[in-house]
């Protein structure tokens, strides 16, 4: 597991190159705050919110209108560049999209760490549903995460 430091990212981000043919691709634009969006959030790791990257870019230098954080984000998750975690209510969070992966949310001290998975959507386990076309999948697990879980206090 990895946890929301972001000291490690799932897969390799896109050079810019890569990055504005994906966008193209799809039919968007390619967009200063897309290109800064991406970045940003591949440089942070883990699991941000919207927020959090508008703080980042502003720290860097010159900030983006709220707006265009927000914009540039749906934009990347629309062309498949970026994931949203659903990791339930509240803050909605983002992570650039990279190698397919679940999440494990600790119901003490909510953390919320990536686990590896060897099943791709496309995989056996998600082509058993007739007619439907699965585009992505997301598992969440829940209980104590090994600093909760080992502590004597923990609650069962």
């Amino acid at each position: 597991m990895t946890n929301d430091s972001g000291s490690e990212t799932p897969g390799q981000p896109l050079s810019v190159d890569e990055l504005s043919d994906r966008l193209r691709s799809r039919g968007l634009r390619v967009t200063g705050p897309r290109l800064v969006v991406y970045n940003t959030l591949a440089k942070q790791g883990g699991h941000r919110s919207a927020d959090e990257v508008a703080a980042a870019i502003t720290a860097a230098g010159p900030s983006l209108p709220r707006t265009s954080v927000y914009n540039a984000l749906k934009a990347l998750v629309d062309a498949g560049l970026a994931d949203v975690v659903d990791a339930g209510p509240g803050t909605t969070l983002y992570e650039v999209r990279g190698e397919s992966h679940h999440h494990f949310i600790c119901r003490q001290c909510n953390a919320l760490l990536d686990v590896p998975t060897e099943e791709s959507v496309n995989g056996s386990l998600y082509s058993e549903l007739p007619g439907a076309r699965v585009e992505s999948a997301q598992v969440i697990l829940r209980g104590l995460c090994p600093d909760c879980a080992a502590r004597p206090t923990a609650r069962a």
